[in-house]
């Protein structure tokens, strides 16, 4: 639709009077439309698109442009036009149209460029442009400016002029409203990511709190809370499946003696070396645990006929450290051994006080003999 007047200039008959204000009335309806969309406008580029489009429809005119200042550059950001203008180029404020426009704050209509010193001659040759009108975005400290652009010789109508800055204004404030939004949304991103990191954060404290909450810090090992923790829910696994299931009950033998002759960092270094050897010898699997002081305890789901085998590997490992071991001390163990046939009669706090049984069993027998040995 153009919503230009066909009537000469200063020639306006009655019927072409009615005419042009029909006429003045849908551009109005169809700026209230252009003020509607650039409203939900969020991004620059969607801004210009609407405002190419609607100069040339508000005037009549044959181009358009948008122009963003830059600086003290003016910025020809993009074009609606018959022919190429200058979309992508930047000229200095002092020598182009629209930066006069932005400079003095006010709408400039050019009728016949060529008679107009203010216009660049070398830079509209190559175009189509006879007549223009430029109007700034914002009146107050423009941002930019709208030029539209005639290939005839055309003085723009007063009106067409009014429509065209209502339409700069409107502009203006959705340039305005889409720098808002990016700021809120950057602000959102940034608070996002802070939360993100504050969570992250805050999981990492808390699974340093259940470690250090299930675990014992001089060994690495589960301490009681954490074996029982995880034990429970083996043995009632093991229930399920109606297998077996296997508990060991370690103690270090002569930990007071080496405490009393080497002192105690000497002793804890004992229990960090039990410790390791322990994880040796039982499978990823295994639950092992620092019961406390010099005590140890290992639950090992599904270990029919490995009591043996667990034995042995002990053993091994326990020969292995004190032949190559560089350390003050012989490092011997007494370990008691619970294998039993799960039913729902046995609870881990029994099965726990059978084992310990057992171990004080060896430890007493090895006393009474004076074998220093490990099982």
């Amino acid at each position: 639709m153009n919503f230009q007047s066909s009537a000469s200039p200063g020639i306006i008959s009655d019927s072409n009077d009615v005419k042009a204000e029909i006429l003045y009335v849908q551009a109005i309806e169809h700026l209230i439309e252009v003020v509607q969309a650039l409203s939900l406008a969020r991004t620059l580029e969607q801004i210009m698109a609407i405002v190419r489009k609607s100069a040339r429809k508000l005037t009549g005119a044959d181009g358009a442009s948008f122009v963003l200042r830059d600086g003290d550059q003016c910025y020809y950001a993009d074009e609606d036009a018959i022919a190429p203008l200058w979309k992508g180029q930047r000229f200095p404020m002092s020598i182009c149209i629209s930066g006069y426009t932005m400079q003095n704050c006010q709408p400039v209509v050019i009728s016949d460029i060529y008679r107009d010193e203010r216009i660049p001659f070398a830079a509209y040759q190559p175009t189509f442009v006879k007549s223009l009108a430029m109007v700034p975005i914002r009146m107050c400290n423009p941002i930019g400016a709208i030029g539209t652009y005639w290939a005839t010789l055309y003085q723009p109508t007063v009106e067409e002029v009014k429509l065209l800055q209502a339409l700069a204004d409107t502009t203006a404030v959705a340039i305005e409203n889409v720098q808002i939004y990016s700021e809120l949304e950057q602000r959102v991103r940034e608070r996002t990511s802070a939360l993100e990191k504050e969570m992250e954060e805050r999981q990492k404290v808390e699974a340093e709190v259940r470690r250090l909450s299930l675990t014992d810090e001089l060994t690495g090992l589960y301490n009681r809370r954490g074996f029982f923790l995880l034990a429970e829910q083996q043995l009632k696994l093991t229930h399920r499946r109606q297998t077996s299931c296997c508990l060991l009950f370690v103690d270090v033998d002569g930990l007071k003696q080496i405490n009393d002759t080497f002192g105690h960092e000497v002793g804890d270094r004992v229990i960090a070396d039990t410790a390791e050897l322990l994880r040796q010898t039982c499978r990823d699997s295994d639950i092992v645990a620092r019961w406390g002081g010099d005590e140890f305890v290992i639950f090992i789901p599904e270990c029919s006929d490995r009591t043996n085998a667990i034995s042995d590997r002990l053993q091994a490992n326990v020969n292995s450290f004190n032949q190559n071991r560089g350390r003050s001390y012989h490092l011997s163990m007494s370990v008691g051994f619970q294998q039993c046939l799960i039913n729902k009669d046995v609870s881990l706090e029994k099965l726990v006080l059978q084992t310990d049984e057992l171990m004080y069993q060896q430890k007493r027998a090895k006393r009474s003999s004076n074998i220093n040995s490990v099982v």
